[in-house]
């Protein structure tokens, strides 16, 4: 009798336990699935809104970053054409150029070019062409240069990053990581540091730290997230920091508001963001030279008449103040 009273007892006691355990679990659940669906709401929110803009204000780390102002002081043309990229190498500055075809070249008024190859070039600090590499990129809007190769980055079809010898032979042509094998997306910039290429995409809408060789993404920053600021353009290293041009929506020059945000690049927190004085150039591309950053003005602005900056086609100096 006393060993069928413990039975009984326990078998109730286990009864109690499992449906404990059930309730538990399915409080947990519910619980996961609350935060689960607020978390999809956030990114459709944020994917809804496009460029990576978001409704809400910026995070505490963005709050609290410092503020300067910046200046832009010219100091040379480009060769002919519009210059969308630059990289800095102890040769001298690389461009990029861009061209627009097709559906571009409608957009903006433009005749269609005599031929779609896009150059990189190099030149020294006055200007002068020392040397030029022809690639098969396209909308070229951002650009590296490093390992012994110019690293093109498309922004229309076929999109992705081209890699070309300097003897102008392409050795590879690739998609952005992390998309569909044929569209990866296009890009608004790239820089080279320490053997790793990094990419500024905007499908991703964040600067993906890429392996070369394997092609394998190894790390990813999210851009920052500024409401009134939803374009995003070219990258630069700074000393274990990553500057990057941001700007507004608008429909010319005057209205233009551009800005840089510096990132840790180990982390990916902002550390500061800076203001472009009032008329300042136009900064599409952007490089590290001499502890000083430097930009291109490329003269094609979406929603911009052609050239409608009074520096288009410049190469300038950012001095912060």
């Amino acid at each position: 009798m006393a060993s069928s009273a413990a039975a009984e007892f326990l078998d109730r006691r286990g009864n109690v336990m499992e449906n404990m355990n059930k309730r538990k679990f399915l409080a947990a659940s519910l619980g996961a699935g609350v935060a689960l669906s607020s978390v999809c709401k956030a990114f459709a929110q944020e994917n809804a809104n496009g460029h990576g803009r978001v409704e809400s204000g910026a995070s505490p780390a963005t709050r609290r970053a410092s503020s300067r102002i910046a200046k832009t002081t010219k100091l040379f043309k480009s060769p002919d054409g519009f210059p969308n990229a630059i990289a800095v190498t102890e040769e001298g500055l690389w461009i990029g150029e861009q061209k627009e075809s097709g559906q571009g070249a409608a957009t903006y008024h433009l005749p269609e070019p005599k031929e779609l190859t896009e150059h990189a070039w190099l030149v020294d600090w006055k200007g002068k062409v020392l040397k030029t590499v022809a690639t098969e990129s396209r909308n070229t809007s951002g650009m590296a240069v490093g390992g012994g190769y110019v690293w093109m980055c498309a922004n229309a079809a076929p999109e992705g990053v081209f890699q070309v010898d300097m003897n102008s032979k392409q050795i590879s042509h690739r998609q952005i990581p992390l998309g569909p094998a044929n569209d990866g997306g296009g890009c608004h910039g790239a820089l080279w540091h320490d053997g790793k290429l990094w990419i500024a995409s905007l499908r991703l809408r964040a600067i993906l730290r890429v392996d070369p060789n394997s092609w394998e993404p190894e790390f990813m920053i999210p851009f920052h997230q500024a409401p009134d600021k939803p374009r995003y353009h070219a990258i630069a290293w700074d000393n274990g920091s990553i500057w990057q041009v941001i700007g507004n929506d608008c429909k010319n020059h005057s209205d233009y508001r551009p800005a840089l945000v510096k990132y840790d690049a180990a982390t990916g927190r902002v550390l500061e963001t800076v203001d472009f004085a009032p008329n300042s150039c136009d900064p599409h591309g952007l490089a590290m030279h001499d502890g000083a950053l430097i930009s291109c003005d490329a003269g094609i602005h979406p929603n911009w008449v052609v050239n409608d900056s009074p520096t288009a086609g410049w190469i300038f100096r950012i001095e912060l103040v």
